[in-house]
């Protein structure tokens, strides 16, 4: 299933709205729940996937922050759990991957999946597509399969017209972010695994905050809304369903590390 609004970027229109103001500091307090995404909020994008550099205070600052907020913590993002663990290592945080197809609550390992496996000849065709338009990188996700084209813009219009054809025909959901075209399994959305976690004993009843930067995270603020919760805009103002907005990456580990100092001060006191 293609939905309309994904089929054009948001986060490429530029099209100028009115800035959202920043956040209040983070209050590690026994009514927050805080939802971070990985790719554009924790980390810098980078033009491949593992190309990305991880702060080597990242996992330290995950783990401390999950422990403070006493389990109240999650990843929500668009890799597989198993890819965030390969750049994280072994984290005992709760985990959305492939946008919410596979989810893993703390302390379990197990990993419960909120989607239907995606079939492999939707990778077969894009794959057969990418290697004939320049070799654009492909990656295949258990829920989903994203086409990288930040290196060959040039192919941008029929990489959309084929995606678009193998939406319609496989019945997916296609999401165009920064200069990446994915086709996502339904149920796979990170709106569906934030409701998954708002579900559970630990998350139930606190007010959720969620950092994104990309239309895929739309779906997450969209549900906030109903929740009592805030969307926090990483990056670049732009069309979005969040009410708070934070510059860059580096914002977002001041914001975070404000959080800490404060908690160790009052824990201290």
């Amino acid at each position: 299933m293609t939905d309309p609004s994904d089929s054009l970027s948001l986060a490429e229109k530029g099209s100028g709205p009115i800035d959202l103001p920043p956040p209040a500091p983070l209050r590690i307090a026994s009514q927050t729940a805080l939802f971070l995404d990985f790719d554009g909020t924790l980390v810098n994008i980078a033009d491949h996937p593992d190309e990305v550099i991880v702060p080597d205070t990242l996992p330290g600052v995950i783990a401390e922050l999950a422990e403070a907020l006493e389990g109240r913590l999650a990843l929500v993002s668009g890799r597989s759990i198993a890819a965030l663990e390969a750049l994280l290592g072994p984290l005992d945080v709760a985990i959305a991957g492939s946008h919410g197809g596979e989810f893993r609550p703390a302390g379990t390992g197990e990993i419960t999946p909120l989607a239907d496996p995606l079939p492999d000849r939707v990778v077969s065709h894009l794959s057969d597509f990418a290697r004939a338009n320049g070799n654009m990188l492909v990656e295949p996700k258990p829920y989903s399969v994203a086409v990288h084209y930040r290196r060959h813009p040039e192919a941008l219009n029929d990489l959309l017209a084929r995606a678009e054809t193998l939406a319609r025909e496989e019945d997916l959901k296609l999401k165009h972010g920064k200069q990446v075209v994915e086709l996502v399994m339904p149920g796979s959305d990170k709106g569906s695994a934030l409701t998954a976690f708002m579900q559970r004993p630990e998350f139930a009843g606190t007010q959720p905050l969620f950092l994104g930067d990309d239309v895929t995270d739309e779906d997450a603020f969209h549900v906030l809304e109903g929740l009592g919760g805030h969307g926090v805009l990483v990056g670049p103002m732009r069309s979005t369903a969040a009410h708070q907005r934070l510059p860059d990456v580096a914002a977002v580990h001041d914001w975070l590390a404000a959080a800490l100092r404060t908690h160790d001060q009052s824990e201290g006191n």
